[in-house]
């Protein structure tokens, strides 16, 4: 339906004018981008925010993740260890969402803070915008290829005019959840993730009929090679939440006074159980078959009535996290400075991303380019989520949400020139370290001497936080803050 309050037209700089107050309604197109939510409209509960992050984290990735760590050589139960280390980093995650209420403003302003106002719009840019656009496009060609199975599971032949249909449609219920936004979100997350949860408990009920549960590899794996194998699992398994640098933008409708351990834990527990339950029966499913590709694998042990429901799950799940994306893409693309309502934003990256699925899909191997371009990334998500989560544990969680939609040069978080050289330096500097022990699509110098250890993730984050925990600690605004917290 129509919205009776349009998005706001930015102002100068690229922030939108507050809307003029109105309740938050699932069939309204929300009034809000990246301006602050007035403490007038603020409201619900921490725990609201378990549903959001579990709808997302029942998904089709994380069988293909638990699945990887067995094909990785992983006896069952490394594999299991593996995902419950990696999994623990929701708990920055969580740390993050604590900035929303505080703040009133998404994670793509609250940066203002850790690299400036200007340093900030590159960050949205490529730490934001490019990265989210780029796992939009595999989310959506993982969901379309499920949905291709779908249609012909229906009598249908899958011809490029369909997969063309198919691809838009999917992308059409993504982008129409995050178009209506927060409070669309807020009102289906939770039956979705009621919905999934029922689906892919039949599947664990028919794997725990199959699986092995003394599996070990024929050929187990001990000393470097062991090492390598569970230090890449996890950096696997870890990227899903280090990648979540966004986790404020979902809580910062929360009032101010909301409890800060309330938003954390509800936030991290949403996302770690099923992300953690979901790997585990991928892992399981490998020990008795090969998860090479899940949802082939998978078919011939699920009850012949139950694959539509299954392919069907797989689809819904997709389009849950992707809403997220999407919503937090629109979201970075206004704080890059275009002047442009949220609703239009959203539905301008989903339309970069639907046209790179369809090419990756229908003309080239161009996903797979994306996919290794993701790979390399992980170099600069670890050091992104070290220097923000650094930050609020700093400030003690107290942010000036005013200040920070503030782009002038008066602005306390201009510093330099409009960047503050502590984030920017702190984050290069992590990036510079990951590169160095990085054994992805290529082998940094640290992994080669260490035999392809690769330790990317830890170096990046320890250098990243160490060094911004040195340049900041004494900042006259970081310690008004925690005076005040």
């Amino acid at each position: 339906m129509a919205s009776k309050h349009p998005d706001p037209q930015p102002a100068r700089g690229g922030a939108p004018e507050p809307a003029s107050p109105a309740p938050e309604r699932a069939g309204r197109v929300e009034a809000h981008g990246i301006d602050r939510i007035p403490e007038s409209e603020r409201h619900g509960r921490p725990r609201d925010l378990f549903a959001v992050w579990a709808a997302a984290n029942v998904n089709y990735l994380g069988l293909v993740i638990g699945g990887a760590l067995v094909l990785m050589g992983l006896s069952l139960w490394q594999a299991l260890a593996v995902i419950l280390v990696g999994n623990l980093f929701w708990l920055l995650t969580g740390l993050l969402a604590t900035s929303g209420p505080a703040a009133g403003a998404p994670s793509e302003v609250i940066t203002r803070a850790l690299y400036g106002v200007l340093g900030n719009r590159l960050n949205n840019a490529v730490g934001g915008w490019l990265v989210s656009v780029c796992y939009f496009a595999l989310n959506l060609a993982a969901a379309s290829t499920a949905a291709f199975a779908l249609v012909e599971q229906a009598g249908l032949t899958a011809d490029t005019g369909v997969e063309v249909a198919v691809i838009l449609l999917i992308a059409a219920l993504t982008l129409a959840i995050s178009v209506y936004g927060h409070a669309m979100i807020m009102k289906l997350y939770l039956p979705i993730t009621l919905a999934l949860t029922a689906a892919f408990a039949v599947v664990a009920v028919v794997v725990a009929g199959h699986a092995d549960l003394s599996y070990r590899p024929a050929e187990p794996l001990s000393g470097t090679a062991l090492w390598t194998a569970l230090l890449a699992g996890t950096t696997l398994i870890a990227s899903a939440p280090l990648s979540y640098t966004t986790s404020a933008d979902f809580s910062r409708y929360l009032p101010r006074t909301a409890s800060r351990t309330a938003v954390a834990g509800w936030t991290a527990l949403g996302a770690f159980l099923p992300s953690v339950l979901v790997s585990a029966l991928g892992a399981f499913a490998a020990t008795a078959v090969d998860m090479t590709d899940p949802q082939k694998a998978l078919q011939p042990l699920l009850p012949g009535w139950f694959t539509p429901v299954f392919l069907l799950a797989l689809v819904l799940g997709t389009i849950a996290v992707n809403a997220l994306t999407a919503y937090s893409a629109g979201l970075a693309l206004q704080a890059v400075g275009l002047r442009i309502r949220r609703s239009v934003s959203v539905l301008f990256d989903g339309a970069v991303a639907v046209a790179l699925t369809l090419y990756g899909l229908l003309v080239s191997r161009f996903l797979d380019t994306v996919s290794n371009a993701l790979q390399v990334i992980v170099v600069l998500i670890g050091p992104l989520m070290a220097v923000y989560a650094t930050d609020v544990l700093l400030r003690r969680g107290r942010y000036d949400g005013a200040a920070l939609c503030d782009e002038t040069p008066a602005s306390p978080f201009w510093y330099t020139g409009g960047v503050n050289r502590a984030g920017a330096l702190a984050l290069l500097a992590g990036v510079a370290a990951a590169a160095l022990c990085v054994d992805t699509l290529y082998t940094g110098p640290v992994a080669g001497v260490l035999g392809g250890v690769d330790l990317s993730l830890p170096a990046g984050m320890l250098v990243s936080a160490s060094l911004y925990a040195a340049l900041m600690r004494h900042d006259p605004a970081v310690r008004a803050a925690r005076r005040e917290a």
